[in-house]
């Protein structure tokens, strides 16, 4: 179900995970606007913790956090080895990453500069 059907809009949901890492002294957690790049989602959250068990606790608090808004993942992948649990809350991702692997995989890299050179073109 999208957040709007539950009174939240994307937006407020990628906001409020993202404020639930932060309560869980996630490392740099942001918020990436995707609705120009892709249909996948309108909105990213990525984050990470230092050790495992912090990504699984900073994903348990994104999933609590929800609840508390009458909301859940459609679906959680990478929680048993914790190296990168994605949450899918259909118009928001959220990627909670271990050091390494959020390097790795460098989201903000491969997501963001798309969206800064579209707003360089038109003019904004």
């Amino acid at each position: 179900m999208s957040p709007k059907a539950k009174g939240l809009t994307a937006l407020q949901l990628a906001r409020l995970l993202r404020g639930a890492a932060v309560e869980k002294k996630a490392w740099d957690p942001v918020v990436i606007d995707v609705r120009d790049q892709t249909s996948v989602a309108d909105y990213f959250v990525i984050c990470e913790g230092e050790t495992d068990r912090q990504v699984r606790a900073i994903a348990d608090g994104m999933v609590e956090a929800a609840k508390a808004k009458q909301m859940r993942p459609l679906a959680v992948d990478g929680y048993q080895d914790a190296g990168w649990i994605l949450l899918d809350f259909d118009s928001v991702l959220a990627h909670v990453f271990l050091p390494g692997e959020r390097s790795y995989y460098d989201l903000e890299s491969l997501w963001a500069p798309a969206a800064k050179r579209r707003k360089k073109a038109a003019g904004e």
